[in-house]
């Protein structure tokens, strides 16, 4: 009784949630595409198989790694970017609003057409983290481009 006090008093009170500890400026649309390539390569998988026991566990899969690409986008847009940067790539609160909405379209979706439709729209993204700097600004140096 006496140690489960002492627990719930020196428990912390709020919980912060982040991409890491720090915030660490390590920031690249890769991580979101890595994710994307999952849900487009588990959707294949899945069109591929009978089994409904693997058919069940890849939906699964899919959609965590789809709310991952959310997770991702969502980091980059809120962390990374920058007001400066809408002047720099025109449409940039739209093309975050299409990718994440895309994002939830393909955890819903066994559709491939829409797991290509997100790897484009996050190669966009990628374009747009480019041209605002965003390879010399987040990238520990030495790393291939």
């Amino acid at each position: 009784m006496f140690l489960t006090a002492v627990v719930r008093l020196l428990a912390p009170r709020t919980v912060a949630r982040a991409h890491c500890d720090l915030p660490c400026g390590v920031y690249d649309p890769e991580q979101a595409r890595i994710e994307a390539e999952s849900c487009y390569k588990i959707i294949e998988k899945y069109a591929a198989n009978d089994d409904a026991a693997f058919r069940t566990r890849a939906l699964h899969i899919k959609e965590e790694r789809a709310e991952l690409v959310k997770h991702h986008l969502d980091v980059l847009w809120h962390d990374y970017f920058k007001p400066e940067h809408l002047d720099t790539v025109s449409g940039l609160h739209d093309l975050f609003w299409q990718a994440t909405k895309q994002a939830s379209k393909v955890k819903a979706s066994t559709d491939l057409a829409d797991a290509q439709k997100l790897l484009d729209l996050i190669d966009q993204v990628d374009a747009a983290w480019k041209a605002t700097g965003g390879p010399g600004k987040t990238r520990v140096a030495g790393r291939p481009g």
